[in-house]
């Protein structure tokens, strides 16, 4: 899917962007932002997975937006903090709006992307078993 290959190739981006933040914001900016943009297209192949139930299908869409849109204020503040510059914000933001787009439109129209769930197993009802009575050959002595 194209939309999975996008969000892909802004975590791979995103990544390679991040190693020149500074060592104090590792455990912050850093791991907070690569976490986010990661779990976008995480996101999208649970969707995909999962494509045979519209409203799961939907739920990870959603949840593949909300992580976007986390990655976006991450950007922003990188751009505040002046760890990227504004053209690579710029870019970055526009790529991720274009991702968001992508994302509504395909859950706002699951049908398209989703498929029948797979049949129920049918379970036939066998006969109840016949009572079972004790052979005559079996005797039961009392000792």
């Amino acid at each position: 899917m194209r939309v999975w290959q996008e969000a892909m190739d802004l975590a791979m981006e995103i990544f390679t962007l991040t190693k020149n933040f500074p060592a104090d914001e590792r455990y912050s900016l850093t791991d907070q932002i690569r976490r986010s943009s990661r779990s976008v297209p995480a996101n999208i192949s649970e969707a995909w997975r999962k494509r045979g139930y519209a409203a799961a299908f939907v739920s990870k869409l959603n949840d593949a937006e909300g992580e976007a849109a986390e990655t976006q204020t991450h950007i922003e503040l990188a751009l505040r903090c002046r760890y990227i510059t504004t053209l690579e914000a710029t870019a970055l933001d526009q790529r991720y709006e274009h991702l968001l787009g992508q994302l509504v439109t395909m859950a706002n129209r699951p049908e398209v992307w989703t498929v029948s769930p797979p049949p129920s197993p049918k379970v036939s009802k066998s006969p109840a078993p016949a009572a079972v009575s004790p052979s005559p050959s079996l005797k039961v002595s009392k000792s």
